[in-house]
């Protein structure tokens, strides 16, 4: 059984799987090693660290792989675009900001423009300024997102955007999450906890092993990781991590720490140096509780296609 689908099509890709492009984890080797999987991995452009982008496109090699920017963060540094668009992406990624800026550059280049969106506003936007496929991002995912929850933004997006592909986002990391997309509306899935702890990841080993050993109930979303890490996020979007001592400490306090700033600053960057996570933020989503093993990217699209594959066999099954 091949799942096929209007995604798929587009990318030419062979599975409807997506490599969220997660700042500091979804590097050259990951997102290669996705796409040699057989879905498209997408390299993370992060803030605004041109040097870190050359060197992750680098280590992509010849692999086919997309790149995906924080808009408002690609606004203050426009020339990592070009940048990106030198290495020639397979497709381009824009989500948290208007595309107006970069849509037309991106088009005219003939490059699959990909818009994540968070609300129905921002999906019909999106639609009008020629995105060629649309994120449905639900607040379920892992780092920043907004209020919409999965399963009833995903069908409201398929209806607002007509033949436009929509991706299903937030929560999903295993083939039950690719079947139940696919039954939304969607023609595939954007997974970024699914991957955090891969092998090929960019993320620290203790941080990896913070996601094997976390669960989904103990997620949280709040500003106060960005607060700390001195990154002025638009208050529309808040970050999801696994809470810690940290986001205990501060959480409902921040006041406190933006007082305390001069102290806290260090100390967190230190430790997501260090990968200490009772201070620094395991970055991942209500999902984690599906990251259970030590896998190569190559096997978790293995796993997410096969047991999707079953799923809807199995619900097949059922309607004869």
């Amino acid at each position: 059984m091949t799942i096929a689908t209007a995604l798929t099509k587009k990318l030419k890709i062979e599975h409807p799987v997506l490599l969220a492009p997660m700042a500091g984890v979804a590097g050259g080797a990951l997102a290669a090693a996705v796409s040699n999987a057989g879905g498209l991995g997408i390299v993370g452009g992060g803030y605004g660290e041109r040097e870190s982008l050359e060197r992750e496109l680098i280590a992509a090699g010849n692999t086919p792989v997309g790149v995906g920017f924080i808009t408002w963060s690609l606004r203050k540094n426009p020339d990592l675009l070009h940048v990106a668009m030198a290495h020639a992406p397979k497709a381009m990624f824009l989500s948290f900001g208007e595309l107006t800026d970069f849509a037309p550059v991106i088009k005219q280049a003939g490059i699959p423009l990909i818009a994540q969106v968070q609300t129905l506003a921002q999906a019909r936007r999106a639609a009008d300024e020629g995105a060629d496929i649309i994120v449905a991002q639900g607040a379920e995912a892992g780092g920043h997102g907004s209020t919409r929850s999965t399963m009833p933004f995903v069908p409201a997006v398929a209806d607002a955007v007509g033949d436009i592909p929509v991706v299903a986002a937030g929560g999903i990391a295993d083939g039950r999450g690719l079947a139940a997309a696919l039954m939304l509306g969607a023609s595939g899935v954007l997974c970024g906890t699914a991957f955090f702890a891969s092998r090929e990841s960019l993320a620290h080993a203790n941080m990896k092993r913070g996601a094997i050993e976390g669960e989904g109930d103990n997620t949280q979303r709040s500003s106060v990781i960005d607060v700390a890490r001195g990154i002025d996020w638009p208050s529309q979007w808040t970050i999801r991590t696994l809470r810690n001592e940290f986001t205990d400490r501060w959480g409902g306090d921040m006041a406190g720490l933006q007082r305390n700033i001069a102290e806290e600053r260090p100390r967190y960057m230190a430790a997501r140096d260090a990968g200490d996570t009772s201070v620094s933020a395991v970055i991942v989503g209500e999902a984690v509780d599906l990251v259970r093993a030590d896998e190569s990217a190559a096997e978790i699209v293995a796993r997410i296609v096969a047991q999707a594959e079953a799923v809807m066999r199995s619900a097949q099954d059922l309607l004869t």
